[in-house]
C-alpha cells in the first residue's frame, strides 16, 4: 500500500466509516466464532477457587442434614404454648451442638439447646433464652407470645437431598466453596484454563531495566494485560515485545498459535508503514474485522490462526486496557465457562458536561459513587486521550455514551459499567 492511499483510509476522525463494526455487533460477531475449552480437571476443593465448574453439582446429603436450634434457648412442645401466657416448664435436661438427647420432651417439659443442637424427640420449637425465666433450678417460666416451630432449622432447609445446588459453567465464589465443604465433597470436575498467549509490538518498546534512547518508551501494555489476564484466571504465556519485523512476528504468531486458545497483541494493528500485524494475520489464518466504531480503541483487529482466536488490540495504553475490557474480557469467560454473561451496568446522574458527535460508541473513564441522597453519581477523571492511562488509574467506571448519544449536559442520566473482573 502506498503512502497515499494509507493517507485516504478512513481514520478515527471520520463521523462515518465504511466497513467499521458497532460495538454490539463486534461482541456478537466475536463470540459466534468462538468454542468453549473441553478439557476437564478434577481439582481438590481449594484449589478450584474461581474455577469454572465442569458437571452441575446434585446435593448428596440434607444441610443441614437434622432439624437444629438456631438459638441459645429452650426447647419445648409447641402445644404448651397454647394456654396460659405465661406458662411454666419442668427443665429436664440440656443439649449442646454435637450431642443427641437421648429421652423425649414430653408435655409440659422443656430442654436447655444450644444454637445447632438437634432438636429432641417431642420438641418443635425453641424459646430464645431473653424471653425465658428461669425460676429454680428445675423450672422456667415463658415470656411473651410464640409460634410454633420457631427458632428451629428444618433438616433439608438449606439444601435437600438431590437438590441441584451449582450448575455447570459456575465461577466458583469462597461461598460456593463453603456449600460443596459442608455436603462433604472433597474434589471437583472443572473445566481447564484457557491459555493466553500475549506480547507487544513496536521497535520504540523497551522492558523494564533497559535503557531509553531517545524516542524509546517502556512497555506498560504489557504490564496492563497481565494484570486483566490475572483477574481472569487464565494460563499465561508471556512472550514479551516484538520487534516490528515481519519474519519475527510471523514466527511468534505461528508459536503462539500452538500453544494457546487465544493470542493477545498489543500495537502493530493500525494503517502505519510499520504496522504488519494485518497483512501477517490475514496471510497464516482469518481476519475476521479490524475497525471499531468506538473511541477509544478503533484500530481492533480479531480473527484466528486455525483453531486459535486472534485479538490484536491498538498501541495506546488507555484503549489497550478499554478494548480488552469490552472484547477480551467476555470472550476469555465465554470461552472458560461456555456461558455469556452481560456485564453490569448502571444508571447515575452525571455531574457535568460531556462533549460528544452522533456516530461512535465512546467510553469516558469516570468516578462513580454514592451522593448524601444514596443515589449514584459520576464524573470524569478528567484528560480522555487514549495515551492517559492516569485515566484508567484514577477511575472506577466506563460511562457509556452509545452511537447516537449527542453528548451529556450537566445532572442528564447516564449508564455506567464498573472496572470489575466478571
Amino acid at each position: 500500500m502506498s503512502p497515499s492511499d494509507r493517507f485516504n483510509e478512513p481514520s478515527c476522525a471520520d463521523d462515518h466509516e465504511p466497513g467499521v463494526r458497532r460495538v454490539a455487533d463486534a461482541r456478537n460477531d466475536i463470540l459466534k466464532q468462538l468454542r468453549p475449552v473441553q478439557g476437564i480437571e478434577k481439582l481438590a476443593l481449594r484449589a478450584a477457587l474461581n474455577r469454572f465448574l465442569a458437571e452441575p453439582i446434585l446435593s448428596p446429603a440434607n444441610v443441614p442434614g437434622h432439624d437444629n436450634s438456631a438459638m441459645d434457648g429452650y426447647a419445648v412442645r409447641g402445644a404448651d404454648l397454647d394456654g396460659d401466657e405465661r406458662p411454666r416448664l419442668r427443665l429436664v435436661g440440656s443439649l449442646y451442638a454435637g450431642q443427641r438427647y437421648d429421652g423425649e420432651c414430653a408435655a409440659g417439659e422443656c430442654i436447655r439447646i444450644m444454637t445447632g443442637a438437634p432438636m429432641p424427640d417431642g420438641a418443635d420449637t425453641v424459646i430464645m433464652q431473653e424471653q425465658a425465666r428461669v425460676i429454680d433450678d428445675a423450672s422456667i417460666e415463658i415470656v411473651g407470645r410464640h409460634r410454633h416451630g420457631e427458632n428451629v432449622r428444618l433438616a433439608g432447609e438449606d439444601i435437600a437431598l438431590g437438590d441441584a445446588v451449582l450448575e455447570a459453567g459456575r465461577r466458583l465464589t469462597p461461598a460456593d466453596i463453603g456449600i460443596l465443604a459442608s455436603l462433604g465433597i472433597a474434589e471437583v470436575q472443572v473445566y481447564r484454563r484457557p491459555r493466553v498467549a500475549f506480547f507487544s509490538t513496536g521497535d520504540e518498546l523497551r522492558s523494564l531495566g533497559e535503557t531509553l534512547n531517545t524516542g524509546d518508551v517502556y512497555d506498560s501494555n504489557r504490564y496492563s494485560l497481565y494484570g486483566m489476564l490475572r483477574q481472569l484466571d487464565v494460563e499465561l504465556l508471556d512472550m514479551g515485545v516484538i520487534r516490528d519485523d515481519p519474519e519475527q512476528l510471523r514466527e511468534a504468531f505461528t508459536s503462539a498459535a500452538a500453544m494457546a486458545d487465544v493470542i493477545v497483541t498489543s500495537g502493530g494493528v493500525s494503517v502505519g508503514e510499520a504496522d504488519f500485524t494485518r497483512e501477517i494475520l490475514e496471510a497464516l489464518g482469518n481476519m475476521h474485522f479490524w475497525k471499531i466504531l468506538m473511541k477509544p480503541g478503533r484500530p481492533l483487529s480479531f480473527g484466528n490462526i486455525g483453531d486459535t482466536a486472534f485479538f490484536g488490540l491498538p498501541g495506546n495504553p488507555v484503549a489497550v486496557m478499554v478494548t480488552f475490557l469490552q472484547f477480551v474480557q467476555p470472550a476469555l469467560r465465554y470461552l472458560a465457562s461456555g456461558r455469556e454473561e452481560t456485564p453490569l451496568t448502571l444508571p447515575a446522574r452525571c455531574l457535568h458536561t460531556i462533549r460528544k458527535r452522533p456516530g461512535r460508541h465512546e467510553f469516558p473513564r469516570g468516578i462513580y459513587r454514592s451522593d448524601a441522597d444514596g443515589q449514584l453519581v459520576v464524573t470524569t477523571t478528567g484528560q480522555q486521550g487514549s495515551g492517559i492511562l492516569t485515566s484508567m488509574s484514577r477511575g472506577n467506571c466506563f460511562i457509556l455514551l452509545p452511537e447516537d448519544n449527542a453528548g451529556v449536559e450537566e445532572g442528564d442520566w447516564v449508564r455506567i459499567q464498573p472496572f470489575v473482573c466478571y
